[in-house]
C-alpha cells in the first residue's frame, strides 16, 4: 500500500511539475496562435488583432531579446566549450552578465549548482510549486564544489540533467540544457558570466519553442543574476 501510495505521489509531483513548467507556455502560445482563425469571424476581429499584436511582438521585439540577454555581439558570434557536440543547432542562445568579482569568487557559486546541493538560485517558490524542493544556498559548501562528467546535476528529485564537462574555474555543461562558462573581465577583477543553449534541428526546436524556451529565459536569468548577488555579496 505504502508502495503504491509513494508511486502515485511521485506522479501527481511529476505532473505538477509539468504543469507548472510548460503550462503558461503552451497556453501563450495556443491563444496567440489561436487568434489567427478568429479573423474570420467578424466579431472576434478585435481580439484576433490583439492577440496577433501580442504576436508579433514577441517575435519581433522579445525573443530576439530573450535569446541574446546581456550578451554582446562577439559573446554570440565566438565559439564556447560544448559547441562541438551540436554544430549545426536549430535555435541558439547566448546569455550573459557582468559579476563585480573575480573569477575564482563566482565559479564555487555555479560550481555547487543542483537540487541536491546549492540549489539555482533563482525563484525558489516557482520550482518549489513545481515539486521541486529546492533550497537555494547563501554560502559556499567544500562538499558541493566538484562533479564528475557522467553525473546528475538534479532539477528536481525526480529527474535531472547530465553532466558532459566540469572544467575548473572555466565551465559546467548540462546535457540537452546548456554549458555555463565563466571568463575573467576587466584585468581579471570582474568576471563574464556566460550561457550557451543549443537546441536540435526539427521536432526538438520546435518542442522546445512551444514549451520550455519562455520559462527556460525566465528561470536562467534569475539564476545569472542570483549567482551575481551572491558573489558579489561574499567577494574576498
Amino acid at each position: 500500500m505504502k508502495d503504491a501510495e509513494a508511486k502515485r505521489g511521485s506522479f501527481i509531483d511529476a505532473l505538477r511539475g509539468f504543469g507548472v513548467v510548460v503550462g503558461p507556455s503552451i497556453a501563450f502560445h495556443a491563444l496567440t496562435f489561436g487568434s489567427l482563425p478568429a479573423l474570420l469571424v467578424r466579431r472576434f476581429r478585435p481580439l484576433a488583432a490583439i492577440g496577433m499584436g501580442v504576436l508579433a511582438a514577441y517575435w519581433l521585439v522579445v525573443r530576439p531579446w530573450h535569446l541574446r540577454w546581456g550578451a554582446t555581439d562577439d559573446e554570440v558570434a565566438g565559439p564556447l566549450p560544448g559547441d562541438d557536440d551540436l554544430p549545426e543547432p536549430g535555435i541558439s542562445m547566448t546569455r550573459a552578465v557582468t559579476i563585480d568579482a573575480p573569477v575564482a569568487d563566482v565559479w564555487p557559486w555555479l560550481a555547487q549548482i543542483g537540487q541536491d546541493r546549492g540549489g539555482f538560485y533563482s525563484y525558489e517558490w516557482l520550482e518549489n510549486l513545481a515539486g521541486c524542493r529546492m533550497v537555494n544556498a547563501t554560502s559556499i559548501h567544500p562538499e558541493w564544489q566538484h562533479r564528475e562528467p557522467g553525473e546528475t546535476t538534479y532539477l528536481h528529485p525526480l529527474s535531472g540533467l547530465t553532466v558532459t564537462r566540469f572544467e575548473p574555474n572555466r565551465a559546467i555543461g548540462l546535457e540537452h540544457w546548456g554549458t555555463y562558462v565563466v571568463a575573467p573581465d576587466d584585468g581579471g577583477t570582474r568576471t563574464r558570466l556566460i550561457s550557451r543553449s543549443r537546441i536540435a534541428r526539427g521536432i526538438p526546436s520546435l518542442a522546445y519553442l512551444l514549451t520550455i524556451e519562455i520559462p527556460h529565459f525566465v528561470m536562467e536569468r534569475k539564476m545569472m543574476l542570483g549567482i551575481k548577488e551572491r558573489a558579489e555579496r561574499h567577494v574576498n
